[in-house]
């Protein structure tokens, strides 16, 4: 079995629209969540979102490209160009032939297809756009990278919701490691900050309606009341380890572990024991051969939804009942949850934390629950090494995906 390495990374977020600057804003404790700009959101009862601000795709696309794209297509390449240039392999490098694409979104084209549906209500069928189709089918992200990467082997859309971008990294990880690739260009996108988004997922009465930024999104607070919604894009270059020492990479972290599991329970709410999301985490360490003492940090789901972060908090306290030194953030009280997009964000987040000796707080949380009894990420223990660390990403539907890291030294 081949190992697996990570040689670039790049994202779109609410905090910043390249991985060093995301980086650097989440290890700074900086909140994107807003008041919703992109539409009048009065009706739906939602205030604030974490919008990703001040995006300008032509710095790095050719700007008739961008026009025949959704802008979750758009988030997904513009951040796998960033990736593929850090990793050096945006003019060659790697035959076509051993470069896949395992992509993920757990909505796809939503601004798409609202837009064309009020179209064809307002005016007529034939007024649907002739793109409608090609920019709001998931599979899209994947094909449009890799057709501008000229990726030939397996170019694949993953759909598990909210486990969408880690299932992605997780299956191309498996990937170059049973030696069916090289090099994999793998994470997730959306973009659903729109108004039927909104007012579906209010409807649920899954998100916050909280109106003060600062006390929306505050994963394992007593206080939570639902998630906020957020954008954005996160990709990964994986590579098999001896081509990327062959070819002189610099390399950023490995992948070492990947566990995926079903609930098998009910369609939005996790197991209240977490069993599913225990399983995940202990397929991912004993994939990577890790003690669970030796675990470090771990990105957790933590959607700030009361069922969520109190059945995950369960899981990690069970999973890791001897370690007496594990910290847990979620990163989603500065970014919101990006549904597709965050187990990719988060796990670009990870890698940050491993390189810069330096975890991110769980921002947000003021009363810890009780029902969450785990060691959160503060100023004041967030400065440590990390040797190995896990990224938690759990759906709608039951869908559970882990993803164990390892620190590249």
């Amino acid at each position: 079995m081949n190992r697996v390495v990570v040689t670039g990374i790049g994202a779109v977020t609410p905090i910043g629209n390249d991985a060093p600057t995301y980086i650097k804003a989440l290890l700074a404790s900086k909140v994107g969540v807003g008041p919703i700009t992109k539409f009048d959101a009065s009706q739906t009862g939602i205030h604030v979102a974490a919008e990703v601000k001040d995006f300008a795709p032509t710095k790095r696309l050719d700007k008739k490209a961008v026009k025949r794209m959704d802008a979750f297509s758009c988030y997904a390449l513009y951040s796998a160009v960033e990736a593929m240039t850090q990793a050096g392999l945006i003019d060659g490098g790697v035959d076509p032939d051993d470069l896949g694409v395992i992509y993920g979104s757990g909505i796809g084209g939503l601004t798409t297809i609202e837009e064309q549906v009020i179209k064809m209500h307002d005016k007529s069928p034939k007024r649907v756009s002739p793109l409608f189709v090609p920019n709001s089918i998931i599979n899209m992200a994947a094909g449009n990278l890799s057709i501008h990467f000229h990726a030939q082997n397996t170019s694949q859309g993953i759909v598990t919701a909210c486990s969408s971008g880690t299932n992605a990294i997780g299956n191309a990880f498996e990937y170059i490691k049973a030696g069916k690739a090289k090099v994999m260009i793998a994470g997730g996108t959306e973009a659903s900050v729109n108004e039927i988004g909104i007012a579906g997922f209010a409807s649920l009465t899954a998100l916050s309606k909280a109106d003060d930024p600062m006390k929306a999104s505050i994963p394992f607070d007593k206080d939570r009341n639902g998630f906020v919604m957020g954008e954005g894009a996160g990709t990964l270059i994986l590579e098999d380890y001896d081509h990327a020492k062959a070819r002189g990479a610099k390399i950023l972290a490995e992948v070492v572990g990947y566990g995926t599991t079903s609930d098998a329970y009910h369609i939005t709410a996790p197991n209240p024991e977490g069993k599913g999301a225990y399983k995940a985490m202990k397929q991912a360490i004993d994939e990577g051969g890790i003690a669970t003492s030796e675990v470090d940090y771990i990105n957790a789901h933590g959607t700030s939804t009361h069922a969520n972060d109190s059945a995950e908090a369960a899981a990690i306290a069970h999973l890791f009942k001897d370690n007496d030194h594990v910290k847990v953030s979620s990163t989603k009280g500065m970014t919101g949850h990006a549904l597709g997009a965050a187990g990719a964000l988060e796990a670009v987040g990870v890698i940050g934390a491993m390189i810069h000796d330096q975890m991110p707080v769980n921002v947000g949380v003021q009363n810890q629950d009780p029902e969450c009894p785990v060691t959160l990420v503060t100023a004041a223990n967030a400065k440590a090494p990390v040797k190995y660390a896990i990224s938690n990403s759990f759906g709608f539907g039951g869908h559970n995906a882990v993803l164990a890291f390892k620190r590249w030294n």
